[in-house]
């Protein structure tokens, strides 16, 4: 049976609360106006790349210095950060702080692992194969996309983070609800931009 204090509880949260002001939706209007902004300039670095793919001068090539398991390993954390995400945005429609929390905890702790294994990557093709940013036009093009996305990735587990701690002190309301529903879209998005660096970068950089 429910109780008139959950009965209570339920009918004062909104479904969507992160859109229940005009400041909620003024927000989530205006970060896909930047989101549109940052598909722009990955795509200027993808096309880039593609420029210079071949350009390796006296380094190794993309197919003989990519160490593909790992990639796809740290694809494979990525992907299910995104599903976290969408669990903690329903969480969140359910108004379950607490398990809204758990869910984003576990989206920065994917997205650590991420990180991990990328500058794990980076070490290796650094101090073990010396291939540098300055090495040929092929790495200054790949270190400048990877690191680029990867420093995306550092801001959204920085800014989750914060959002984390401004719910356990301010609570699930009209105010933090839109901030953690706009980082959740940030994290989908570098997520999606990660799926065509490993395909454009990696899967092609292996086979062509």
């Amino acid at each position: 049976m429910t109780t008139p204090h959950a009965q209570q509880t339920t009918d004062t949260i909104p479904h969507e609360l992160e859109k229940a002001t005009l400041e909620g939706r003024n927000k989530v209007l205006t970060f896909w106006l930047f989101l549109g902004g940052e598909s722009v300039l990955f795509g200027t670095l993808f096309a880039t790349f593609l420029t210079l793919r071949n350009q390796v001068a006296d380094g190794p090539s993309a197919s003989e210095l990519f160490n593909l398991p790992m990639t796809a390993a740290a694809t494979f954390i990525l992907l299910v950060s995104s599903l976290t995400s969408v669990f903690a945005i329903q969480a969140m429609h359910r108004g379950n702080k607490k398990s809204l929390s758990g869910w984003l905890s576990v989206t920065v702790l994917l997205g650590l692992a991420f990180l991990i294994l990328e500058i794990y990557e980076f070490r290796e093709y650094m101090v073990h194969e010396d291939y540098s940013m300055t090495t040929s036009a092929f790495s200054s093009a790949f270190y400048t996309l990877v690191g680029f996305h990867g420093a995306h990735v550092l801001f959204g587990i920085l800014w989750i983070g914060i959002l984390i701690g401004q719910l356990a002190k301010k609570g699930l309301n009209v105010v933090t609800a839109p901030k953690i529903y706009v980082s959740a879209m940030y994290w989908h998005f570098i997520d999606v931009v990660w799926v065509f660096i490993f395909t454009v970068v990696y899967l092609l950089g292996k086979v062509a």
